[in-house]
């Protein structure tokens, strides 16, 4: 009983948990797009220490868990950390470690193209927010 009880407990509190995002229309192609926030990341002195392909591996592994949904036209996420914002982050609150690395995603579904990171928590994050914001102003020519 007290195993329902907590799964019960724990599935109402998993939309509290889910974070939103910040998104931005893109005027352009997607591989437009993916090009200048890599663009606009280097630009900011960081390196991408990875790039998620997230809309090919859904394209690739649809049928292999029975579905045909296309969620998107295409998907990436861009991945890196700055040094000087996470140690301004990490002092604040060394377990904000858990929102790193940052994270910038293109995607791109019937045309419609949008650049955009994750809301993070109020205050010291703050600063996170403000780098990300200011490579998506870059990458949308603002």
């Amino acid at each position: 009983m007290k195993h329902i009880a907590l799964a019960a407990a724990l599935s109402l509190a998993t939309p509290a948990l889910a974070q939103d995002a910040v998104l931005h229309d893109f005027e352009g192609s997607f591989d437009d797009a993916t090009f200048a926030v890599e663009s606009a990341i280097v630009g900011q002195g960081l390196v991408i220490d990875y790039t998620s392909h997230v809309g090919d591996m859904l394209a690739r592994t649809g049928e292999d868990v029975g579905s045909d949904v296309k969620i998107f036209d295409a998907a990436d996420i861009f991945l890196f950390c700055s040094a000087v914002v996470s140690r301004q982050v990490m002092e604040a609150d060394p377990m904000n470690i858990q929102h790193c690395p940052y994270g910038i995603f293109v995607t791109e579904k019937e045309g419609k193209v949008q650049i955009g990171h994750r809301d993070y928590p109020e205050g010291p994050m703050d600063a996170v927010e403000d780098l990300l914001e200011t490579i998506i102003t870059e990458a949308i020519g603002g």
